[in-house]
């Protein structure tokens, strides 16, 4: 069973909560969270505003299609990703934006995919706007919750410091639709995969289709309502961690209404050690993270 977490009360230590994150974060690799400072209603503005814009003809979407800067700003069609290579591309669309260094960052030197300028469509100011309120607010939950589970499972949450003052964070709108009927056994709206950075945030319209790899077999469905969030991991912070956080693998095949979610996936810095603690080796997060967006966006695969 996926524990679900006050996360006020995770933050105050009560012994129940840690306990409770401790096990979801370690044995199972997901939990729900609920009490956090992002409330239903500016969740359930998020996916309106998302819904509004996956419902505009094609060729307005056109117009951002995240193909056009080679990064991972934008709209994305459908089969755009393929997260399990021995599956079709996934039949979602999403729209993802991220962080935005400050002129004269040091880390935009680089010219860095993971950092690319935002793409908005044109005369939709309220849709920017409400994603970039909800953006902002989710970067401060998402921190806060890292810090306390990373401190549930026994690290030290002082040891990320600066680690996240700026993060390669992508927040994304995702929208399956309805299973198509041609859909077969290599068909999903995301395949079998597990995420590649440290924590989502993922917030849903409520809809089942989230379904999570059991250690021995099997699948469990986990859903959260507006303003409870799933919350799971990722290779780069099971990695981080020597294994005291795990990621675990989960997909979603799809069903017979269309489906909403919006995940946050909360990333430190690109030119943070996210080697394992205590190992000694290197390993930058921004590299990580690279290697893993090239084999997964069509059209950066070979980049």
């Amino acid at each position: 069973m996926i524990p679900r977490i006050d996360a006020q009360a995770l933050a105050a230590g009560d012994a129940d909560a840690v306990a409770a994150t401790r096990e979801g974060a370690h044995e199972i690799g997901f939990l729900t969270v609920h009490n956090t400072a992002l409330t239903g209603p500016e969740v359930e503005a998020a996916l309106d505003a998302y819904r509004g814009f996956f419902k505009l003809p094609e060729h307005l979407k056109q117009a951002v299609n995240m193909d056009r800067t080679k990064s991972n700003r934008g709209w994305g069609a459908q089969g755009s990703e393929q997260v399990d290579p021995d599956a079709n591309p996934d039949y979602k669309q999403v729209f993802d934006c991220g962080y935005e260094l400050p002129e004269g960052h040091p880390l935009g030197k680089q010219n860095l995919k993971v950092y690319a300028p935002n793409q908005w469509p044109d005369g939709m100011p309220a849709f920017q706007r409400r994603i970039s309120e909800y953006y902002a607010k989710s970067l401060i939950v998402a921190k806060a919750l890292l810090g306390d589970i990373v401190g549930a499972v026994g690290e030290d949450p002082a040891f990320f410091g600066d680690a996240f003052s700026a993060p390669m964070a992508l927040l994304r709108g995702n929208y399956y639709p309805e299973r198509p009927k041609w859909a077969g056994d290599k068909d999903f709206g995301i395949a079998t995969h597990t995420d590649y950075g440290c924590l989502t945030l993922l917030a849903t319209d409520g809809s089942p289709g989230l379904e999570v790899r059991k250690r021995g077999g099997g699948w469990i469905p986990v859903s959260a309502p507006p303003g409870e969030f799933v919350i799971n991991f990722g290779e780069m912070i099971e990695m981080w961690t020597n294994k005291a956080v795990r990621a675990t693998p989960h997909r979603v095949v799809g069903g017979n209404a269309e489906r909403l979610s919006i995940p946050l996936f909360f990333n430190p810095n690109y030119d943070v050690n996210v080697a394992p603690i205590g190992s000694g080796g290197t390993i930058l997060a921004g590299d990580h993270l690279t290697k893993r967006f090239n084999e997964t966006y069509v059209h950066l695969k070979g980049s």
